[in-house]
């Protein structure tokens, strides 16, 4: 390992850091500047990002120790940041498409007056992913992802004026949580048997009794499903639409959605060392990714439908960790990020333009109104449909590959199973996203008012999104298994020796489903969709999104808040209150018993004391 003392990692971290702090001071004075100094933070951040892996040499590792955090006895901590061939794929994707988002933020929320917290939060969430994926060391990471989960508190309650936002935040953060106390599990079994918490010697050590490896295995996963919106933790991510559209996009595609999957390579041998898990992942993948796009059929509002998307998404990602293609999974999150931005900013353009309208039962026809936006959506809705030569194909492609030939589950007849319902869930994914497309580009306009392009601003970003949708799976395809080598998998794709018409071949599923859902919402009217879906119980569960906040309201919710409320009225009120009470009640009579006596006449004073008199005089005689 080669250890240097530049000190170009902790600027990775203080530039971000320091646009927080002063974007939000210079906006109180001039609110125009605040995007742009964020924006330009962001960007100066990414540039050295890039600077930092073009002086990497081939499989080093750059690694700066800041000072001691934990200093105990027996255990020592060091806040050391780690740059290696992992963090840098991470680094740049957060760094690069976190700073096209901010530029597009410049112009959405251009009207907004709480700017200048807005971009100092956008930031500090930058900061915080940008710790977690530099993390040397469990704890550092652990301090990240902490971070991340407050960012995503604040931006998605970003309008709390509006009690609905408000408590999608709060439902963000609670569930978060749950899956954080998994992570706290997790570090404190590896304290206790292995006695560090640092990655690389983790790595060297980690080995043992087969039920410990799955339980600390089971434990860091329930914290991945939390931040990756994975059975049984993803109900808060279609509420976390309830920020502004760029917060959306930052988090769906560059920063806290992909912590899991970031999580899970990181700790490939923890994972790798519980195939008994293993196993288990690739089914709550496959379900999540199955029940997600189910879900994404019937939305009516562009941006959950996006969401459930996100969810599908990120089941392809766990699929392939499941099955030990971690590059395959990592091949993903690059390319997702890339054409769910798109596709993000493209819907936060239409309700731009739309003046805040997400319904697409309103929309329809802006294509004619908005084709640079248009353009995107659709370059980007062929890209997540995984059609060649997109950039999704070429990812897809490769957890496809990795689910079909899993030898590991060959004995029991699984990467056949595995490898057609993930075909499956690909062709739904086409349908539900042309679905989108069609319903609000094509058509007639269904709604009100003028409606508008958006401003350059806003238009560049999304543009650069879209040309990486288009060509960025060409070269990662190629690049990125060489530049993550072991013990990364390379993805299995259409390289040179495959022809065209074999490629598309491969895309069957993307290409049956945008098919079928151009078929059905351009001649049909969407009449087979509808037929399909008016078949109970089948319309009432998907119209339900399966009842599973239902299910968890009635289950853990309720009857939690009825304890509390149980608790409060009994306990805290009756019992503890009830104490105190009582004894300031008893002070409160004795004191007023002694006040009677206190009347302030002297000849009641003489009375009293010429009484205790005859009372002493009599007693002590007595004895």
């Amino acid at each position: 390992m080669r250890i240097i003392s530049t000190e170009i990692l902790i600027w990775i971290l203080l530039l971000p850091l320091m646009g927080a702090l002063f974007s939000y001071a210079v906006g109180k004075w001039r609110q125009g500047l605040c995007g742009w100094l964020a924006t330009g933070a962001a960007a100066a951040t990414f540039g050295v990002v890039v600077g930092t892996v073009l002086y990497l040499p081939s499989g080093a590792t750059l690694e700066q120790q800041l000072y001691t955090w934990v200093a105990l006895d027996t255990l020592s901590v060091s806040f050391t940041l780690r740059f290696d061939r992992l963090t840098a794929v991470m680094a740049l994707v957060v760094s690069g498409v976190g700073t096209l988002i901010h530029l597009y933020a410049i112009g959405y929320m251009a009207e907004d007056p709480g700017r200048p917290r807005f971009f100092s939060y956008f930031n500090l969430f930058l900061f915080s992913m940008l710790l977690l994926v530099l993390g040397g060391n469990l704890l550092v990471l652990f301090a990240g992802w902490e971070g991340v989960g407050l960012c995503s508190y604040l931006l998605i309650g970003f309008w709390y004026d509006h009690l609905p936002n408000a408590a999608a935040g709060r439902k963000a953060f609670v569930v978060n949580r749950i899956g954080d106390t998994g992570f706290l599990a997790g570090l404190f079994l590896l304290l206790h048997y292995f006695g560090t918490l640092d990655i690389a010697l983790l790595e060297s050590v980690f080995s043992g009794d087969a039920g410990l490896l799955n339980l600390i295995a089971a434990c860091f996963f329930l914290g991945a499903t939390g931040k990756s919106a994975q059975i049984p933790l993803f109900v808060w991510l279609p509420d976390a639409m309830a920020g502004p559209t760029p917060v959306s996009a930052l988090i769906h595609a560059a920063t806290m959605v992909t912590a899991g999957v970031y999580l899970m390579a990181r700790l490939h041998f923890v994972f790798s060392a519980a195939p008994a898990l293993m196993l288990l992942i690739v089914i709550i993948a496959l379900v999540t990714a199955l029940i997600a796009a189910l879900i994404a059929l019937m939305q009516n509002d562009i941006k959950k439908v996006l969401a459930y998307s996100t969810i599908s998404q990120l089941g392809f990602m766990f699929m392939a960790a499941g099955v030990g293609a971690y590059g395959a999974a990592i091949f993903h999150l690059v390319t997702h990020s890339f054409f769910k931005a798109g596709l993000f900013l493209a819907a936060g353009s239409v309700i731009h333009g739309t003046k805040n309208e997400q319904d697409m039962r309103r929309l329809g026809g802006l294509r004619k109104y908005m084709p640079w936006t248009f353009a995107v959506y659709l370059i980007s809705a062929v890209a997540i449909s995984g059609i060649y030569p997109l950039a999704g194909y070429y990812s897809k492609h490769a957890i496809m590959e990795a689910l079909a030939h899993s030898e590991q589950y060959g004995v029991l007849d699984l990467p056949e199973i595995f490898s057609t319902m993930a075909a499956v869930v690909a062709c739904l994914t086409a349908f539900y996203i042309t679905r989108s497309l069609m319903l609000t580009f094509c058509g007639t306009y269904r709604g009100e008012g003028v409606v508008h392009e958006s401003p350059l601003v806003m238009l560049l970003p999304i543009g650069v999104l879209a040309l990486l949708a288009v060509s960025g799976g060409i070269w990662l395809e190629r690049v990125l298994p060489l530049y993550l080598g072991d013990p990364w998998p390379q993805p299995s794709g259409p390289t040179g020796e495959v022809s065209f018409f074999s490629a598309l071949l491969h895309s069957w599923p993307g290409i049956l489903g945008m098919l079928g859902g151009y078929l059905c919402y351009s001649w049909c009217s969407g009449w087979p969709a509808k037929i399909c879906c008016a078949l109970p119980p089948l319309s009432r569960l998907i119209e339900g999104k399966f009842f599973i906040d239902e299910i968890y309201a009635a289950v853990i919710v309720r009857p939690l808040e009825a304890s509390a409320r149980a608790l409060w009225k009994f306990v805290d009120r009756g019992l503890i209150d009830g104490s105190l009470n009582g004894l300031a009640w008893s002070a409160g009579m004795c004191g007023e018993t002694l006040r009677r006596v206190h009347t302030g006449k002297i000849n009641h004073y003489a009375l009293f004391i010429f009484a205790a008199a005859v009372l002493i005089t009599v007693f002590g005689c007595g004895r």
